[in-house]
């Protein structure tokens, strides 16, 4: 018998189907992976068993009785819980306070502090979690928050545990850690749906994986009896061919120079101190847990925000002070980490994008107005040359694209400029392997035509593979500066700031007698 079972699972949004008639179960003490591209349907169908959202068929069954799922208080009331991507957390409350937020059934109308953490540090040891009830959720590193919401859930009885995309914020160490966690839940027969685009991670943990594409099963299969090339081609219809990264050939001196770059927020010193070059023909990857400063480095280079102290120069221009249009034209491309929110305007054509930062120049300006024609056939060749699915061509609105594809349209408006270096920033953040795929071959395309790339990503993969040099961020400090063949033990310890590492302060070959 299934402790979670799907029978027939239909969901239509007008002419879309994005679940069609989905079968699947999940035994108890099992881990079940669940794999899909982006629009496969695997969101919609956790929405349907969290209760966020009721199918238009089928049903749900619950240790083979046949629920109504209604609201996710009648899901946790049936022993489903689920850890979202991103965490449902008050910052500002302490462990124990959100471990029994809105739990009043369990703490009656009045608890006294010490029995709450009384409570909940009871059961924080019954799973050996390291957690102290009385600290601030905000304070705690982005691991031990996650183990409050699998607490959470816990807490509340789940039997059931769904967890979506949950290693893509951790270190190596902290996968390791939730881990060992979910092998403790199987063994006291609860059971897990661990939703992720890492295929290595699925082979690791979980027992069985299910593949959804375009809205259906394409299989079940035993972790023991299949490989990532299976499932990927599961996932996607064909063979993924994971792009070769050669030796690199950097050109002549650095292109992008950071000089003592320092950056405030709110008071706080949000980076500090970082010097970096990044060469012609060299991919230098960021690596570090979201929150470490990253971000704030980005938008200081770019312009975007303004430094405290320190110099941004490309190929021998002061950018320093600048803003993202003097960037630009000194040949600064930018891929940003949210493509919606920062790097599109959603109500905008395909062709719209494209031109968003040369609208203002020729070929693309006629007097005062802008050359449709000119713009319309530069747009058909992007759309060609970068393989942008988009059924209603170049005039179709972004926002009816996929993920993949609007970052398709991102990469081919700051591409096709030809700047002199690229920052890419999180360039794959929530694409599935097809549209990874094809991303890190267009980085490593520019790469080979002697740009300088700056990859900025939180996926230690990613930046392992496709980096020359690797620079660590750990709480605006950089901490290691390593080639791409380090210990992922050594890189954990460097994103946590356990230890410092300066081994590659310049492409090989460089300074070289």
């Amino acid at each position: 018998m299934y402790a979670l079972e799907t029978r027939g699972i239909t969901k239509r949004f007008g002419s879309l189907v994005a679940n069609d008639h989905i079968t699947i179960g999940v035994r108890p003490g099992e881990v079940l992976a669940l794999l899909g591209e982006n629009g496969a349907g695997k969101t919609t169908l956790m929405n349907i068993l969290y209760g966020l959202s009721r199918p238009d068929e089928g049903e749900v069954l619950v240790k083979g009785r046949p629920v109504q799922l209604r609201s996710p208080r009648q899901a946790i009331d049936l022993g489903i819980g689920m850890v979202h991507q991103h965490f449902m957390l008050v910052p500002a409350f302490s462990v124990a306070e959100n471990v029994v937020l809105g739990m009043r059934e369990k703490t009656g109308a009045v608890i006294t502090k010490a029995r709450l953490h009384e409570s909940v540090r009871e059961f924080s040891h019954r799973y050996h979690f390291d957690l102290d009830p009385s600290s601030r959720v905000g304070d705690l590193p982005v691991g031990l928050q996650q183990r409050v919401e699998i607490l959470k859930s816990l807490y509340r009885g789940a039997q059931v545990l769904i967890l979506d995309e949950p290693t893509a914020v951790l270190t190596p160490q902290e996968t390791g850690e939730l881990f060992k966690v979910i092998r403790h839940l199987q063994g006291e027969g609860k059971s897990v749906i661990f939703i992720s685009h890492k295929l290595n991670e699925v082979m690791e943990i979980s027992q069985r994986v299910t593949v959804l594409r375009l809205g259906k099963v394409q299989g079940t299969v035993n972790t023991a009896e299949t490989d990532p090339p299976q499932l990927a081609r599961m996932m996607i219809g064909r063979d993924l061919v994971h792009p070769a990264r050669s030796r690199a050939e950097t050109h002549g001196h650095p292109v992008l120079t950071i000089e003592n770059l320092t950056v405030g927020q709110e008071g706080k010193r949000a980076c500090a101190n970082i010097s970096l070059e990044v060469w012609g023909g060299e991919i230098l990857g960021i690596a570090g847990v979201d929150g470490n400063g990253q971000k704030e480095l980005v938008e200081a280079v770019f312009g975007v925000a303004a430094a405290d102290s320190g110099r941004v120069i490309l190929d021998g221009h002061e950018l320093t002070g600048k803003g993202p249009a003097q960037a630009i034209d000194a040949g600064l491309a930018l891929v940003p980490e949210d493509r919606q929110a920062r790097g599109l305007v959603m109500d905008f054509s395909i062709a719209e994008n494209l031109i968003l930062e040369t609208h203002r120049v020729a070929p693309f300006r006629r007097g005062m107005f802008i050359d449709d024609h000119r713009v319309g056939k530069y747009a058909d060749a992007m759309i060609a040359d970068f393989d942008i699915r988009a059924s209603g061509g170049a005039g179709e609105p972004v926002s009816s694209l996929s993920g993949g594809n609007q970052q398709k349209v991102v990469l081919a408006r700051e591409i096709s400029r030809d700047p002199k270096a690229l920052i890419a920033m999180k360039p794959t953040r929530g694409l599935d392997v097809g549209a990874t795929e094809y991303v890190h071959r267009r980085l490593l395309g520019e790469r080979a035509r002697g740009k300088a790339i700056l990859l900025v990503s939180t996926e230690l993969e990613e930046v392992m593979s496709l980096s020359d040099r690797i620079a660590v961020m750990h709480r605006g400090a950089l901490t290691g500066l390593v080639w791409p063949d380090v210990s992922q033990e050594d890189l954990g310890q460097l994103m946590t700031g356990a230890k410092t590492m300066f081994t590659a302060t310049a492409p090989r070959g460089v300074g070289d007698s």
